[in-house]
């Protein structure tokens, strides 16, 4: 059967206009960045609908195997990207392609100044890393079919990447998506088949899906011709739950690869714990302590969290049930064996299970924080720096463990002349005068305020 539809020219939203602009014109310097994004989103594909596949599984469509393709062709100058993941129907991709859904976007767009727009860092740190393919390419077109439907309800996207793009109903047999791009000239480098491996070992080595390429031929043009055969892939990435393995068969390098992969960031973590807890209650965690904070730090109601994993099955993104409000900038994975397959956010709300981890996942958070503090000041300093407003939320919300966050909060002093925050409470209340009951303090908008204040 054959899908006779006229494509339709839509507009993207105001918010991805812009984001292209940001894109194709500010963040040319970390091109490779695009490889790790698409495949992040096509890994992603495949945890929801092996999720979904719990209820049903009839939408594997006798095709459990979930894998990532990534193919290139020098004539055309194209590198492909194709997923066997949960797929998109037409209005999965009108809002995944054609607007930014996630909150905050607009303010961030407003506040981000000409400095800021210039740093390559910023893309895949606010959901919206398909649109980094457009640092490489001129055109890129998407082919997808969503689980469960009919071959004839596959949807086209195509875009140059300007202000426009075009949605067509097609025939598409394979479920999944399918992302071409037709590189410029500046990147056809990622024609290569050496710089296509080392990227994905580089950002996406660890992920939960095998990631195959075409395996080299090394045979002669004329050993071909005698005897050609069909071509051969292979798995180029580890494809392994590095958070299951001993501590002791993980490498620092390792530790870091798999934060920038969960924590779509450039940089390194400030410091991470990978525990594994077993006795009545069995499950592991690996927490990061970022190195700066996201955009959107400051609105509690944005996505946060932790990544939940059951039995290594991939179950939802930002559990926020995991970890109390006032460590929302944590980063990690947390894997049960006591939770079931099928566990919603419903369920999490009011779990024992899920109690008691975040409870150990609580502390674990606290004890890295008194770790670096007392251990590593320049790092502590530079977490208070970027999250030092958020950890104050923590001793009216967190009364267990109150005295252990007080402890952890730095302020400015007149006592001293620097701006920054490094005083602790102990440090203030032993230096009080004789017979000093209270402790004062003055609120101003900046440091220099505050120590000219006639109060």
């Amino acid at each position: 059967m054959t899908v006779a539809t006229k494509a339709e020219t839509l507009e993207f939203s105001t918010e991805t206009d812009k984001l292209l602009h940001l894109v194709t014109n500010a963040l040319y310097s970390n091109r490779e960045i695009f490889l790790r994004e698409l495949v992040s989103n096509a890994s992603d594909a495949a945890d929801k609908l092996r999720y979904m596949a719990l209820s049903d599984a009839a939408l594997y469509e006798q095709d459990p195997d979930l894998k990532i393709w990534i193919t290139m062709d020098k004539d055309a100058k194209t590198i492909t990207i194709r997923d066997n993941g949960v797929g998109m129907n037409r209005d999965d991709v009108v809002e995944n392609l054609g607007t930014i859904a996630r909150s905050g976007t607009k303010n961030f767009f407003e506040q981000l100044s000409d400095k800021q727009a210039k740093d390559s860092n910023l893309i895949g740190q606010f959901g919206v890393g398909f649109y980094s393919a457009f640092m490489v390419a001129d055109k890129v077109v998407v082919e997808t079919r969503k689980a469960g439907m009919q071959q004839d309800q596959g949807v086209r996207w195509e875009s140059d990447g300007k202000s426009k793009y075009t949605l067509e109903m097609i025939d598409h047999e394979p479920r999944g998506t399918t992302i071409t791009l037709h590189l410029n000239k500046e990147s056809e480098e990622f024609l290569e088949d050496h710089q296509v491996r080392q990227i994905i070992r580089k950002y996406s080595d660890h992920i939960l899906l095998p990631i195959q390429m075409l395996k080299a031929d090394t045979r002669t043009d004329e050993e071909k011709k005698k005897e050609p055969k069909e071509p051969e892939h292979e798995t180029v990435n580890q494809a392994n739950a590095l958070w299951a393995l001993p501590k002791s068969q993980v490498k620092e390098e390792q530790y870091k690869d798999l934060y920038k992969h969960i924590g779509h960031d450039f940089e390194d973590p400030l410091a991470w714990s990978h525990n594994k807890v077993e006795g009545k209650l069995e499950y592991t965690s690996l927490l990061y302590l970022p190195g700066r904070a996201p955009f959107d730090l400051y609105n509690r109601e944005s996505q946060h969290g932790l990544k939940l994993y059951v039995r290594r099955v991939f179950i939802m993104d930002d559990a926020e049930q995991l970890l109390p409000m006032y460590l929302r900038f944590v980063r990690g994975i947390v894997d049960s064996n006591d939770l079931p397959l099928n566990v919603s956010r419903e369920i999490l709300q009011s779990n024992k299970v899920i109690e008691s981890i975040k409870s150990g996942c609580t502390k674990r958070v606290l004890s890295m924080l008194e770790k670096m503090s007392a251990d590593k000041k320049d790092d502590y300093q530079k977490f208070w720096k970027e999250f030092g407003a958020v950890l104050k939320e923590g001793p009216a919300e967190d009364f267990a463990n109150r005295d252990r966050i007080a402890k952890l909060l730095r302020f400015s002093s007149s006592h001293t002349d620097s701006e920054t925050p490094e005083v602790t409470l102990e440090e203030y209340v032993k230096r009080m005068q004789d017979k000093q009951e209270k402790i004062y303090y003055i609120v101003a908008d900046n440091f220099t305020s505050a120590k000219n204040s006639p109060c």
